[in-house]
This record gives structure tokens, C-alpha cells and sequence, in this order.
């Protein structure tokens, strides 16, 4: 993992995406199908995930809509730019909080796992609302179950379950009605222990 600039960690702290642990695996299976309910059932022509991190995400919807322009972003990081390549996924880097791309230019706008991490989710959803013109979906850990199942498995006992890196902290009802304030919430998801909400925007 490195951290960027303004110390905000980049890159997977755990790999939940490879866990060989069934119980995991189990729970990563309800999160796909959580995310392939919430994709929108009209193919988009132009796909933007934000927070890409190793691109793991971004190959399963680029199987959903293989015809779509994708294209992904994440802070600076060289591994994954190494890793984008070999995924022949077409990456940028920089924040969400100023992103690099013209007013609605997305019909469809990923922000998954990567909201908790950012110093002012505000002003990344105002940005993810600005270039999206169609569909999105957000996804964050459930508090305060994500830090009892992290404190559950031994980890991160001096930080009461908290994982390193995140920063921010919802409930399901706080981060739908957060994602509201800037997008119309069309549905709230639960896989244990995620919240994840698909949106349309609105301009």
C-alpha cells in the first residue's frame, strides 16, 4: 500500500476480492450479486469507476457491458499501473474530489469501496454527480457491523475494528440519505456487511 500526497492510503490493505476464506467467500459472493442487481439493465455507452483500486470491479462490469467505453481512476500508485496494463484497463489517476473529466459525461458512474476513504465525501459526490448523465452505484462497510465481524477475526484490535484507511463511517439509512442529497436514490442494498446504493442523477 503507499499513500498519496494528502496521506490518504492507496491500494488494498486486505485482498477480501481473493480470500480463500469460505466464510469471506461467501460474503463476497452476496456483494457481486448485490452490485450485478444494482447495475442499471440498459446497456451504458460510456462506464466511469472511481476508486478503481487493483481493477477487479472494473473487469466484471467491463463483462456486463463489454461494448461500453470504460474507463477507471485512482489516486497515484505504480503498482497499479501495472496492473491496469496487464488488465488492458484504461486508467487515470487523480482525485474524485477534482476529477479530470467534462459535465455529464458518463451514463454510468462507479464509486465502490472507496467513498470511507475520502477527507470530504461531500465534495466527491458533488463531483461524481457532475460527470455522471445517467446511473450510479456507490457501496460502503456497514457500521458499525464491518468493525465487529474486523474485531470478530482479531483484526485491527487497537482501532475497535476499524480498517486502516477509512475515515468516514455510515449507517445504511446515513449513507443513502448522504448520496440523496446530490442523486436519486432508486435502491439500498444490504449484503452483509456493505451498504450499497444505485442512483440516477439529476440535472
Amino acid at each position: 500500500m503507499q499513500t498519496s500526497a494528502d496521506a490518504t492510503p492507496t491500494g488494498n490493505t486486505y485482498d477480501k476480492y481473493a480470500s480463500a476464506n469460505p466464510i469471506e467467500r461467501r460474503m463476497m459472493s452476496g456483494f457481486f450479486t448485490a452490485l450485478d442487481e444494482s447495475l442499471p439493465s440498459v446497456a451504458p455507452a460510456s462506464v466511469l469507476e472511481v476508486g478503481a483500486g487493483e481493477g477487479e470491479v472494473a473487469v466484471r462490469v467491463r463483462q456486463r457491458f463489454p461494448d461500453a467505453s470504460l474507463r477507471i481512476l485512482d489516486l497515484p500508485d505504480d503498482d497499479l499501473r501495472s496492473h491496469w496494463r496487464q488488465l488492458d484497463l484504461a486508467g487515470t489517476f487523480g482525485s474524485v474530489e477534482d476529477l479530470p473529466f467534462p459535465d455529464q459525461s458518463f451514463d454510468l458512474v462507479l464509486g465502490i469501496e472507496m467513498l470511507e476513504h475520502v477527507p470530504d465525501p461531500t465534495r466527491a459526490l458533488e463531483e461524481l454527480h457532475r460527470v455522471c448523465r445517467g446511473h450510479a452505484v456507490f457501496s460502503v462497510p456497514r457500521e458499525p457491523i464491518w468493525r465487529i465481524l474486523n474485531m470478530g477475526r482479531g483484526k485491527y484490535l487497537r482501532d475497535l475494528g476499524n480498517t486502516p484507511g477509512h475515515i468516514q463511517h455510515w449507517s445504511s439509512k446515513r449513507f443513502a440519505d448522504a448520496v440523496g442529497e446530490r442523486f436519486h436514490v432508486d435502491a439500498v442494498r444490504t449484503p452483509l456487511p456493505w451498504t450499497m446504493v444505485a442512483a440516477s442523477a439529476t440535472h
